[in-house]
């Protein structure tokens, strides 16, 4: 089935790597990208068509899939808002999967999810909609991540942790099984989570520790 990428830059290219290697590829015709010094150009061989205005006239073309091609630096609330926007439109945002990857056939993946190359979730791990799993990470079994998340290339979550809604867990972070990180959190790169992470804390170190007041 055709898909559009939303977002021309690096995440784009990762989400169009894992569209291309995946169990069931899906054909990506275009991208949009609000930088208009893309637009008529390519991004790895597809077409860069426009902003994100013309993400109506490829829906009335017939293609009905949208990925989001836009990763995080922390704050996921612009992701979040894509999304809703996107889905409003009448696009459905599928789960894209990584060909190199473990998947247990217990965990469970919603809507607009993204699992990259080499990332593993184990058994029972339940992943929320439009959800970033990063290159290499580890989500072991019975995590549960919220919607909106962005886990970082290389992070390890042990088993049993939960991410709320919108937290970012960063480059090489571990957080130890059964933690917490709360709605909005940012844990720093290669922070080592030993205690639980109140909602808009940011925490960062080993072991992990406030960092002003948040969000």
């Amino acid at each position: 089935m055709r898909v559009v990428m939303v977002g021309a830059g690096g995440h784009a290219r990762s989400v169009l790597d894992a569209l291309r290697t995946g169990q069931e590829p899906l054909d990506a015709v275009a991208c949009t990208d609000p930088d208009p010094g893309l637009h008529g150009g390519t991004l790895d061989g597809v077409p860069i068509v426009g902003d994100d205005e013309a993400l109506s006239l490829l829906l009335a073309d017939g293609v009905q899939l949208a990925c989001i091609g836009v990763g995080g630096t922390g704050d996921n609330r612009p992701r979040a808002a894509l999304y809703e926007r996107i889905e409003g439109l009448g696009f459905d945002l599928p789960t894209v999967i990584h060909g190199f990857t473990h998947v247990a056939t217990s965990a469970q993946l919603g809507p607009g999810s993204v699992v990259l190359a080499g990332a593993v979730l184990g058994a029972g791990a339940i992943v929320g909609a439009n959800a970033i799993v990063g290159s290499g990470a580890i989500v072991e079994h019975d995590c549960r991540i919220g919607d909106h998340v962005h886990l970082a290339s290389g992070c390890v979550l042990g088993g049993g942790v939960s991410v709320a809604t919108a937290a970012h867990v960063g480059l090489g972070a571990r957080i130890l099984q059964g933690r917490g990180v709360g709605t909005n959190a940012i844990v720093g790169a290669g922070a080592v989570v030993v205690r639980d992470v109140s909602a808009g804390e940011t925490v960062v170190g080993a072991p992990a520790v406030r960092m002003g007041a948040g969000r």
